[in-house]
C-alpha cells in the first residue's frame, strides 16, 4: 500500500501540473479527432463502421500525449533530482506517470465512446469486451508514452517529434481507416506488430462487426504488449537516468 500511495502522489502531481493544458488538449484530443474525420469524410462509409477507429485513435493519442514530455520537463527544471531524492524509486516515478496518462486516456475516450453508443449503440453486443479493451488499451498506450521519454533529453520538441514519428505511421497500419482484412499482405504483416491494431479489432468485435483476429488472441497480444513495453521502459530509463542528472 505504501508503494501504491507513492505512485498515486506522482500521478496526482502530473495531473495537476501537466494535464488539461492547451497543447495537451489540442494534440491529445482535437488532433486525432480532426485527423480521423479528415480521412473518413467523403468515403461514403456507414457511421457505425467509423466507431472502432475513432475510439482507438482517441485512446492511442490521449494515453501517449503527455508522458513523453514529463521527464524532459523535469530534467530541464531540475525537479527529477528532487523526486529521486525522495522515498521514490525510478520505477515508482514511471508507474505514477503512466497511471496519470492511463486515467487521462480513460477520461478522454469517454467522449467518443458516448458518441459511439448513440451512433451504434444497438449493435453493441459485448459491453464487457468494450470495457476491458478500453482499460487495457489505455494502460498500454500510457506505458508506450513513457517509453518515448527514455532518451535523456531536456527538449520536449525532440521527444514529441520522436513520438509522432512513431504514432502517425502506426495509425495508418492499424486498421483504423482500412480494415486489416482489406490490406495488402505486406501491410497486414506490419499491422500485426502494432498494439493499435488489436484495440481496433477488439472494439469491432464488441460492436458486432467482423474482426480479423479472434478476440482471445487480440486480448492476449494487447496484454503482452503492455507487459513488454513496461519491461523495456523500466530498463531503458534505468540506462539513461544518470545522464539526466
Amino acid at each position: 500500500m505504501s508503494t501504491l500511495r507513492r505512485c498515486w502522489v506522482v500521478a496526482k502531481k502530473d495531473m495537476l501540473v501537466y494535464y488539461f493544458r492547451g497543447p495537451v488538449l489540442i494534440f491529445g484530443v482535437l488532433f486525432p479527432i480532426c485527423l480521423f474525420f479528415a480521412f473518413a469524410i467523403g468515403r461514403g462509409l456507414p457511421p457505425e463502421s467509423l466507431v472502432p477507429g475513432l475510439i482507438g485513435m482517441s485512446l492511442f493519442f490521449a494515453g501517449s500525449a503527455v508522458t513523453p514530455a514529463v521527464l524532459p520537463i523535469q530534467t530541464r527544471g531540475s525537479t527529477l533530482e528532487r523526486l529521486l531524492a525522495s522515498p521514490l524509486t525510478l520505477s515508482m516515478i514511471l508507474a505514477g506517470d503512466a497511471f496519470a496518462a492511463f486515467l487521462f486516456g480513460l477520461l478522454v475516450s469517454a467522449v467518443p465512446i458516448a458518441v459511439a453508443l448513440v451512433v451504434a449503440g444497438e449493435s453493441l453486443v459485448s459491453p464487457a469486451l468494450l470495457a476491458v479493451t478500453v482499460i487495457l488499451s489505455a494502460l498500454c498506450y500510457a506505458i508506450l508514452g513513457s517509453l518515448f521519454s527514455a532518451p535523456p533529453a531536456d527538449n520536449t520538441t525532440s521527444i514529441m517529434t520522436l513520438s509522432n514519428l512513431v504514432r502517425l505511421p502506426t495509425i495508418f497500419l492499424s486498421g483504423v481507416f482500412v480494415p486489416v482484412a482489406n490490406m495488402a499482405p505486406w501491410a497486414r504483416a506490419l499491422s500485426a506488430i502494432s498494439p493499435l491494431t488489436y484495440t481496433t479489432e477488439l472494439i469491432r468485435a464488441a460492436f458486432g462487426q467482423q474482426a480479423f483476429f479472434p478476440s482471445v488472441l487480440s486480448l492476449a497480444t494487447l496484454t503482452s504488449f503492455a507487459a513488454l513495453l513496461w519491461a523495456v521502459t523500466v530498463v531503458a530509463h534505468h540506462h539513461t537516468v544518470a545522464r539526466r542528472l
